[in-house]
């Protein structure tokens, strides 16, 4: 409660902000920002790290460096030392797990909220979602008595097949680092430690164990990194998890040049870095090279890296014992910060309340995306309707728990099918069928957790009673609603998918029903995109909702019935087919024993846009229940110094008759560059409440740097003078307004 009161004044600044009619109001996102600031690692308690310090033995400093238990790392009881007590945490704080192995510890206390995944929340591209995300899931961990969440994943969306794009949040760079800052802030208000990860350049399931990842310097500067350098320089992460892979033929766990001259040397990053579960190859080399904590998976804790073989190698004088003591103060300071050590109050928390199940509520409200709505079949009229028909498994598919990774065990997932039940008037009987099964071909799986490019091998026929099940429940239904797409079984971790066609025989069943019911309603559930090129072109009404949360099916519902009016934006780009992706358009994807990253910056809607390929749906896209018109668009200037910051105001007008949130993005292009360049990015975004008939005057700030690119021969960013287009427009397809600016 005391951090939301903490944050009211910039909330009470939004409210009165989006509600003003007719009225010139600014929204400086640029102060956005600023609130989103979080509290720097303080030298306040080197005094007393340095004395806890000088009373430990060899042994114990060691202790600290290295799980011992799956989710702790050691403390020195004696000292009054605690273990670092570290949770997964993509969709909530995952369930309590056994000391030595990952079987459930079988607590009752341990069942928390579900929150929509990462993906979704990018797609509210609303800030202060994002602070509400990071704040409720640290008000849970406390109540838990956690110290580290390990989240969130801000890795970019490289190819549509990623196993975890549903956990990443977006392909673009400027969206990732707004939406992880005020994440980041939101869970250490907590006293929560936020661990960022998996830093860094870890874009892919296949090979992640030893794959060698290969990019070019400005690429890895403009693409791949700036989410961590403003989760570490703006967000003040406390820490950083090190990934799997190679990048540029060193483990990233021991990569000198990421680790310690870019994290620390560049950013000035002061917190502990923390080993991917079993990411640790070496022993000096992992500390020396910047790594401070190993964790793992089941082999005794004493034979980890930096447990044994690092007391054996301090004896040896392989290591000095000056070098141990950087890495354990690093870990005490952390510890301090959070409170965890000191004997200062420390936020109590809060877990699986009334509160937080509305906050997860409101995340997924504004998360789900209208794709197509053809002559207003949405929202349903329930005029006359006396029967609808809820068809596929998804209908009722739990996502809370499934694949291989972090899940939550929650008491409240309402699916979709409960939601439609909860919303609808009992006057209107509910037809469900299962229509398909999820199969998979048991014999071609494979073991989930072997990493291969080869995800879950699905049975794509359908079953023939379902299916005739479905027909029926569609014919003799006013409206048919159908539930496809995947779920965390078929999208997980540890595997990356094999196609994007939808699985168990989806789309032939949508067809099916179609055939019987021209009013049919197709709402895909999934983290990551499909080829539905043809399910597109002939539905009336296409929505996409997420891994969405605790309360997913109540605010899917509330989107079909209208009584919320979707303002959600793809986080990526839809394409047509996998082929017009950039990764394997440049048959860069998943690679051997290395990948080298052809595309360059081309990533995403950079790529289609600049090499004119048409998307399906394009990225920053979504549509309304109302319409909007974007006037009087200028900036404060016509030419601008390098230190200077652009600031451009929009007239948005809601010109419907339905109060709606629109997503002004502000795009940068450069003609006549002497560097290549995509041919738009994204630069600066802002979403505004508007009533139907009145009007908000939003204001976008562009820091004149924010145009750099980098140069890799000077190791600079370069903002290169001349004229600059800023294009205003509501996805990256559909740009409404140009505005022409000099940069000195």
């Amino acid at each position: 409660m005391k951090n939301k009161i903490l944050r009211l004044s910039a909330l009470m600044a939004f409210v009165v902000f989006t509600s003003c009619k007719n009225n010139a109001q600014e929204l400086d996102t640029d102060s956005v920002q600023k609130e989103y600031t979080g509290k720097e690692i303080g030298s306040e308690f080197d005094t007393e790290i340095d004395k806890l310090v000088a009373q430990m033995t060899l042994e114990e400093k060691i202790g600290m460096l290295h799980g011992n238990s799956m989710f702790t790392s050691g403390g020195v009881k004696r000292l009054g030392i605690p273990e670092l007590k570290m949770a997964d945490g993509p969709l909530g704080v995952r369930e309590e797990i056994s000391r030595d192995s990952w079987a459930p510890a079988g607590l009752t206390n341990d069942f928390a909220t579900y929150y929509p995944a990462a993906g979704a929340l990018a797609a509210t591209w609303n800030t202060e979602m994002a602070y509400t995300f990071g704040n409720s899931v640290g008000q849970e961990m406390r109540a838990r008595d956690k110290d580290m969440l390990l989240s969130p994943a801000i890795n970019i969306v490289r190819t549509p097949l990623g196993g975890r794009t549903y956990e990443y949040m977006t392909e673009d760079p400027f969206l990732n680092k707004k939406m992880a800052v005020p994440m980041v802030v939101g869970l250490q208000d907590n006293d929560i430690m936020a661990c960022v990860k998996h830093f860094a350049a870890n874009n892919q399931e296949t090979n992640r164990d030893f794959v060698d990842v290969q990019i070019d310097e400005r690429t890895l500067r403009e693409i791949y990194l700036p989410a961590f350098e403003a989760a570490v320089k703006e967000g003040k992460a406390y820490s950083i998890m090190g990934a799997y892979n190679k990048f540029r033929g060193e483990y990233l766990c021991e990569n000198d040049y990421m680790l310690n001259k870019i994290l620390r040397d560049e950013w000035g990053f002061k917190g502990v870095v923390v080993s991917d579960w079993a990411a640790v190859h070496s022993t000096v080399k992992s500390l020396q090279n910047g790594l401070d904590i190993e964790m793992g998976t089941p082999k005794p804790f004493n034979e980890f890296f930096l447990a044994d073989k690092l007391i054996a190698a301090a004896k040896n004088k392989e290591i000095s014992e000056a070098e141990i003591d950087i890495h354990v103060k690093r870990i005490l300071r952390t510890l301090f910060q959070v409170k965890a050590i000191g004997g200062k109050e420390r936020v109590k928390g809060s877990i699986a309340t009334e509160a937080h199940y509305q906050d997860a509520y409101k995340i997924a409200a504004e998360a789900v995306v209208l794709l197509k709505n053809e002559n207003n079949a949405l929202p349903l009229k329930l005029d006359g309707i006396k029967s609808i028909a809820i068809i596929g498994n998804n209908a009722t598919k739990k996502n809370a728990l499934g694949g291989f990774g972090a899940g939550v065990k929650t008491k409240r997932e309402v699916t979709p099918l409960e939601g439609l039940k909860n919303r609808l008037p009992s006057t209107v009987k509910i037809n469900y069928a299962e229509g398909y099964l999820e199969r998979y071909d048991e014999k071609n799986k494979g073991n989930l957790g072997n990493i291969t490019s080869n995800g879950p091998v699905t049975i794509d026929q359908l079953d023939p009673a379902k299916l005739q099940e479905a027909i029926e429940a569609a014919k003799k239904s006013d409206v048919a609603i159908v539930f496809a797409g995947s779920n965390r079984d078929y999208e997980t971790e540890a595997s990356d998918r094999r196609n994007l066609k939808l699985p168990f025989g989806q789309e032939e069943l949508i067809k099916k029903v179609q055939a019987v019911n021209p009013r049919t309603i197709v709402v895909i559930v999934a983290g990551a995109p499909f080829e539905i090129e043809d399910i597109s072109k002939k539905t009336a009404a296409l929505v996409w909702t997420w891994f969405n949360g605790s309360e997913g099916g109540n605010a899917v519902a509330d989107v079909l019935l209208g009584k919320v009016n979707p303002s959600g934006k793809l986080p990526w780009t839809m394409p047509k087919k996998l082929m017009d992706s950039p990764a394997h358009a440049t048959n860069s994807f998943p690679g051997d024993k290395a990948v080298k990253y052809a595309e360059g910056i081309l990533v995403g809607y950079r790529w289609f846009d600049t090499k004119k390929i048409a998307p399906l749906y394009p990225f920053g896209y979504g549509l309304s229940y109302t319409s909007f018109a974007f006037e009087n668009t200028k900036a404060d200037k016509e030419a601008y110094a390098s230190n200077e910051t652009i600031s451009v105001s929009v007239e948005v007008k809601n010109t419907g008759k339905t109060d709606g949130k629109e997503v002004v993005q502000l795009y940068a292009s450069k003609s006549n560059s002497k560097v290549t360049r995509a041919e738009k990015e994204l630069k600066g975004f802002v979403k505004t409440l508007v009533k139907s008939g009145d009007s908000n005057t939003v204001t976008i700030k562009v820091p004149v740097k924010e145009l750099a690119y980098y140069d890799a021969a000077a190791k600079k960013w370069t903002v290169e003078p001349g004229k600059y287009t800023l294009k205003i427009g509501n996805s990256s397809r559909d740009i409404k307004k140009e505005i022409v600016v000099t940069i000195k």
